[in-house]
């Protein structure tokens, strides 16, 4: 909390002023309900609640999609998660064509992301775990992947990565938070 103290001097010169400011006309300086100490008082208030932190008032919510992800298995790279408006490059070329992406670097098992700006609409989200940081999922000779991966929706792979359809989800365009578990 903030005190200021000010000498009597100054005290019954912002008493004149504030009196003054406050009063102008005869007619008003008649009124007795509203005397000098009171509009000191009132000063005081005002500076007082303008002083007030912001953080003292509510913050309202932007709208967003919050992305949780889990399973992380080691600190090594980074994680890469990727919002797709269509199914086009979907999951694989995500640095071409995904409409969002955001990294992050690796500290514990879990991440977070939050996409602001994103128009209602339908969605899939594409994870990998870059351990390398070469910009893409590894793959082994057979075509499995070699680091983590998860989507939006559950969507699983089973012979191939899921398609779009398998990992889409509907965005209404308020506050969506969604978790998503990586499988290595």
């Amino acid at each position: 909390m903030i005190k200021l103290v000010f000498s009597k001097k100054y005290n019954k010169m912002l008493d004149n002023i504030l009196y003054k400011f406050l009063f102008r006309n005869t007619e008003q300086s008649k009124m007795r309900c509203f005397t000098r100490k009171s509009s000191r008082l009132l000063f005081w208030l005002v500076i007082s609640l303008a002083l007030l932190p912001s953080s003292g008032f509510a913050q309202v919510e932007c709208p967003s999609i919050k992305v949780k992800i889990q399973n992380i298995s080691n600190n090594n790279g980074v994680i890469a998660c990727a919002i797709f408006e269509s199914e086009e490059g979907f999951p694989n070329k995500f640095m071409k064509f995904a409409s969002k992406i955001m990294l992050t670097q690796i500290e514990g098992k879990d991440a977070s992301f939050e996409f602001s700006d994103i128009k209602p609409g339908t969605y899939a989200i594409a994870v990998i775990h870059d351990e390398n940081r070469n910009g893409e999922l590894d793959t082994n000779f057979l075509g499995i992947p070699t680091e983590g991966y998860g989507f939006s929706s559950g969507a699983k792979v089973t012979l191939s990565a899921p398609s779009f359809s398998d990992a889409v989800f509907s965005y209404d365009g308020g506050h969506l938070q969604m978790s998503i578990s990586l499988d290595y």
